[in-house]
């Protein structure tokens, strides 16, 4: 049974239906099925059960003539209100939150993303402990007569405390781990894709890399650890692309904590892709979700392009088109399902890598051929001469790659607009 209890005149209020539809959505992901739906606007949350007295009878009675064993309200319950609200209704209780922390507990596959979890559970869980041990309330002590179920409980607060600390200490030596392998990649174009859960982030990473093992579901949250890969931009151009987890509405706050680890790859890369599922009937209402977490996780100040994903999808795309061209300037509209849906998002990335590279002269031996392919593989060749036994090139290259190649005595001539300074190194 679902329960919803917007304020009056929220936005929340208007969409009370779509965001229904969403956790039912959820509910789906998390392995049960929905019941019923009950909403009611409220003016002011009851502290004590959230929703009025006579919605929570009516919320009883369809739970007995529903048969349903558990009641799900789309708002986070405090604990005082979790523990009213299964004593009013004799069933169990959960909220929103609770059921994306159940989702990710059974999506979570990397190490890292298991501890994550895990940290969020128990931050979300140690406040409510006091509602899993009702059956023992009964049994009171005074002072020096402390009742068993009092003493379990404090003791459990205390392990779940350690548990903690400890999660927190193996998440800062991944993160680490994390920085170390950064630091020890190959300088390149790096782009994070950031965007709404089912938006198509992985989608896009698998038509971009070609790599056909990178899952991809239809489904809240099909994927929640980080994946990186390297990915052909074409004409000799190449970027390195993250796929992160995906953001929703009232996302708890404790997964946002525990996940800002791995969102450390989002931080680090050049450019953001806000990724938007262009067929979704509330696609702002997305795009602003997106953009709170981002400024949450202080993301908001990195170079960031729309990127309209699933036109295939959308029953008027020149219209959609235009109004996304006035909304978003510079924006971008794509589609994993067609053979070119990706071209208009390889040419900006190129555009992008092509701008932080140097167009320089190279002169190598006409016998090192093993250099000249690697300036045809790493960097974009404009073109190529013979000149007295040597090979003139002139090429785009990265800064990194221009420097190594000084590094290595290779005679390298920069184009710059005041004409070319000629410099040798060795």
């Amino acid at each position: 049974m679902l329960v919803a209890a917007p304020r009056k005149g929220s936005g929340d209020a208007r969409h009370v239906t779509e965001h229904l539809e969403e956790l039912t959505r959820l509910v789906d992901t998390a392995g049960a099925e929905v019941v019923g739906r009950i909403s009611q606007q409220i003016t002011s949350p009851n502290p004590a059960t959230l929703i009025g007295e006579g919605k929570v009878d009516e919320v009883a009675r369809a739970v007995v003539e529903s048969g349903a064993t558990l009641v799900i309200f789309d708002e986070e319950l405090s604990p005082v209100q979790g523990a009213n609200l299964e004593r009013a209704l004799e069933v169990r209780v959960m909220d929103r939150p609770e059921v994306i922390l159940d989702i990710f507990s059974t999506r979570a596959r990397s190490h890292e993303a298991k501890l994550q979890v895990e940290l969020a559970q128990l931050e979300y869980l140690l406040p409510r402990l006091t509602r899993m041990w009702t059956h023992l309330s009964r049994i009171r002590g005074g002072i020096g007569l402390r009742g068993p179920g009092e003493t379990q409980l404090e003791t459990d607060r205390r392990i779940i405390r350690r548990r903690i600390q400890a999660l927190k200490g193996k998440l800062k030596d991944v993160e680490k781990h994390r920085e170390n392998l950064r630091a020890g990649r190959d300088p390149m174009l790096g782009i994070a894709l950031v965007g709404y859960t089912n938006a198509g982030k992985s989608s896009i990473l698998r038509a971009l890399s070609g790599q056909h093992e990178i899952v991809v579901e239809d489904r809240l949250f099909a994927t929640l650890d980080t994946l990186t890969r390297e990915v052909d931009l074409g004409e000799g151009q190449r970027a390195r692309v993250t796929d992160t987890v995906g953001f929703i509405r009232k996302l708890p706050h404790h997964l946002v904590a525990s996940f800002r680890a791995t969102l450390e790859e989002a931080r680090g890369a050049d450019l953001l892709l806000h990724v938007v599922d262009a067929s979704h009937h509330d696609w702002e209402g997305q795009m602003r979700v997106v953009e709170r977490v981002l400024a949450e996780l202080e993301l908001a100040d990195r170079p960031l392009i729309p990127v309209f994903n699933k036109m295939d999808l959308v029953t008027d795309p020149a219209g959609f088109v235009a109004r996304v061209g006035e909304l978003y300037p510079g924006a971008l509209t794509v589609s994993t399902m067609r053979t070119s849906g990706l071209s208009p998002l390889k040419a900006t990335l190129r555009e992008m890598e092509r701008a932080g590279r140097s167009t320089v002269r190279v002169r190598l031996p006409i016998s090192d051929g093993a250099r000249l392919a690697a300036l045809y593989r790493d960097g974009e060749v404009l073109s190529r001469h013979d000149d007295d036994g040597a090979l003139d090139v002139v090429v785009r290259l990265d800064r990194w790659q221009v420097d190594r190649l000084r590094g290595e005595g290779v005679e390298v001539v920069e184009s710059l607009a005041g004409g070319e300074v000629g410099r040798r190194a060795g």
